[in-house]
């Protein structure tokens, strides 16, 4: 289930589990939004102008095929720019991660390229008649903030919250290097979305009850079964499997210091 929470300056998109569990999003504003795109216009205008200076040389011998081009630099400018680092870079643009901003889809997921693809064909209607004021205008009164693009292709701008990765779950141990060592070898085809659920829950897990931090490992634990062949040995908990399966991810991800986590909550917790 999705709703949307809008006060008077912030406002958040809340995302609620099966399992009861709250995932809260603080939207992002229209005036970080803005300079997002001004410096997201700044970068694309720059390789723009690179590349049409380039192609004014070739206008004295082909023309026509120097038109063409001219056609396609200022397409990919305005619309392969937005989408290729939205597709690539999980929802982030050079000028939305200067800005701590994010796209996702309205579920909490990770952006695939079809939405990236929609919602940034959808920029020159948003733009109209000039500065965004379509865009502008339907954000701002729009519970969840979203311009026409964001409401054909189902996704959403947020604020991007940081926190460190606790130290003891990128520590190894000899007695855990054979558990680590068939995990990593599972763990290897764990698409993006799998790995940011997984260190998601363990980041956040001191922040839920009792029942539902019981239950929501127990599905993760069974998720890792039945996903990648992960059987839990006997002494570990179904928590501690998971803990250790993030290990192995941060391991093979490099060992990221710091990653994005959105805030959570138990429904109905005071």
């Amino acid at each position: 289930m999705v709703r949307d929470e809008q006060g008077f300056l912030t406002a958040t998109h809340v995302i609620r589990t099966p399992e009861l569990v709250e995932f809260e999003f603080e939207l992002a504003g229209l005036y970080a939004r803005f300079l997002a795109w001004v410096i997201d216009g700044c970068i694309a205008g720059a390789v723009s102008a690179a590349a049409l200076f380039a192609l004014s040389f070739m206008a004295i011998f082909a023309s026509g095929l120097a038109g063409f081009l001219i056609f396609v630099v200022l397409f990919l400018a305005s619309w392969g720019y937005f989408t290729f680092f939205e597709w690539r870079m999980g929802g982030r643009t050079p000028g939305k991660r200067a800005m701590g901003l994010r796209v996702m889809q309205v579920s909490g997921v990770r952006i695939e390229f079809t939405h990236a693809a929609l919602r940034n064909l959808l920029r020159a209607f948003d733009h109209l008649p000039f500065l965004y004021a379509v865009g502008g205008g339907i954000a701002l009164f729009a519970p969840s903030r979203r311009r026409l693009g964001d409401l054909v292709a189902g996704t959403v701008v947020v604020r991007e919250r940081r926190r460190k990765v606790p130290g003891n779950l990128g520590a190894g141990g000899p007695a855990r290097q054979g558990l680590l060592g068939r995990l990593e070898e599972k763990l290897r085809r764990a698409t993006v979305p799998e790995r940011e659920l997984l260190l998601s829950a363990a980041l956040r897990r001191e922040e839920l009850d009792v029942p539902a931090r019981l239950t929501l490992f127990a599905e993760l634990a069974g998720f890792l079964r039945e996903r990648f062949g992960v059987e839990k040995p006997e002494h570990l908990s179904d928590e501690k499997l998971v803990l250790e399966a993030v290990a192995v991810l941060l391991r093979l991800e490099g060992a990221a210091p710091v990653q994005q986590s959105p805030r959570r909550s138990v429904a109905g917790r005071t």
